[in-house]
């Protein structure tokens, strides 16, 4: 059932096709043999092997795809994994349309720049693929140490909320430290997307919450 309300936010966003859907790793990865997509959208929990295993053997086979991770898994070993073995973006379900929307618009952004580039690219153009942000109007760049899949995780966090969070509520949400939760919240506050809401008690110093702003 998820499976077909996934491909259905995949068949309205305009230049995406859904070729097929697998619901076990085995039939996944036979069916990207067969239809050689150009994206797979991949849960973690599959009921033959982990989706983690199934992105290392994509990542070996002779055919190119990108991977987008779609899954509940929330801890950070599991982001970690993803981002090793190189997906393109990481969304934590359940998820609204407008969030799958988002990303698969923000990969046909990256294919189209990706074409555009030919034969020769500049530091800057190289910089801006990559997330680094500089004078071409980029995405701003993460401090060091930060990673921007788990920055995406954080993000997804606050905006399905709906509500303002704490560090510590944050933390218990993506698995993530209560020290690097805070982190990303101090950047996502600082480059305008988060605002951080003191909530003052009887006593002592003001909670921080944040809440998303986009």
């Amino acid at each position: 059932m998820v499976a077909r309300i996934h491909a259905g936010y995949v068949a309205r966003v305009p230049g995406f096709t859904v070729v097929g859907a697998a619901h076990t790793g085995e039939t996944a990865l036979a069916a990207v043999a067969r239809h050689r997509p150009d994206l797979v959208l991949l849960d973690i929990y599959l009921p033959d092997m982990s989706g983690l295993d199934v992105l290392r053997t994509l990542r070996g086979a002779a055919h190119p795809v990108d991977v987008l991770v779609v899954t509940a898994a929330r801890d950070a070993a599991t982001v970690r994994a993803a981002m090793h073995g190189g997906a393109v973006n990481y969304l934590v379900k359940p998820f609204a349309a407008g969030a799958l929307t988002e990303r698969l618009e923000r990969y046909a952004d990256l294919r189209r720049q990706l074409s555009a580039i030919g034969s020769g690219a500049g530091q800057g153009e190289i910089d801006r693929l990559f997330g680094e942000g500089g004078s071409g109007g980029g995405p701003q760049p993460l401090p060091k140490g930060l990673s921007g899949t788990t920055c995406a995780l954080v993000e997804d966090v606050l905006r399905e909320a709906g509500a303002d969070l704490s560090a510590t509520e944050v933390a218990a949400l993506t698995g993530l430290s209560r020290v690097s939760a805070r982190r990303y919240l101090e950047h996502l506050c600082a480059t305008g997307r988060t605002r951080l809401r003191p909530r003052y008690g009887t006593a002592g110093r003001p909670e921080h919450r944040y809440l998303w702003t986009g």
